[in-house]
């Protein structure tokens, strides 16, 4: 919590309004000038003192503000003090039995699909090794066919000499 619960915006804004608001009938036959700036400027403070204060307590309403406690408070509750009641969908209360079965058949479902992740890591790493593979013959095959030009030409050189 801030100064002023926040609100120092505000108070500086209304306090500049207010003195604005008090010098305007003390200026109001000194100058037109003054006069027409006073028109523009009073309105305009109290409009921002208005938004300032909307503003903070928007902040306040979005972060569940409460002026009169404290953010540090610790609270710890005791085993007889703290109950869970779990609802099935038909809208009853779960009995322990039945949330122990409930977390035994995720338990199972999450032990199936660790181990299909690592039959899918296993395959993942098998087809990567096949590529590896297929790009080495790939390499082979066109030093082949390299060779196989190399030789075709030095044929010809012999050939024209």
């Amino acid at each position: 919590m801030g100064y002023l619960r926040n609100h120092l915006a505000t108070v500086v804004c209304g306090a500049f309004a207010a003195v604005l608001t008090g010098l305007w009938p003390i200026f109001l036959d000194f100058a037109p000038l003054l006069n027409f700036i006073f028109i523009m400027a009073v309105p305009i403070t109290w409009f921002l003192t208005f938004t300032c204060w909307i503003a903070q307590k928007s902040t306040d309403y979005m972060k569940n503000y409460h002026g009169g406690e404290s953010h540090h408070e610790k609270k710890s509750l005791s085993n007889s003090q703290a109950t869970v009641q779990v609802y099935k969908s038909d809208g009853k209360v779960a009995s322990p039995s039945q949330i122990n079965e409930a977390r035994l058949e995720l338990g199972d479902d999450l032990e199936k699909l660790r181990d299909t992740v690592k039959i899918k890591d296993s395959e993942i790493e098998r087809l990567k090794q096949e590529i590896a593979n297929l790009e080495t013959l790939v390499q082979i095959e066109s030093l082949k066919t390299e060779l196989a030009n190399l030789k075709a030409l030095a044929s010809e050189r012999k050939s024209k000499r």
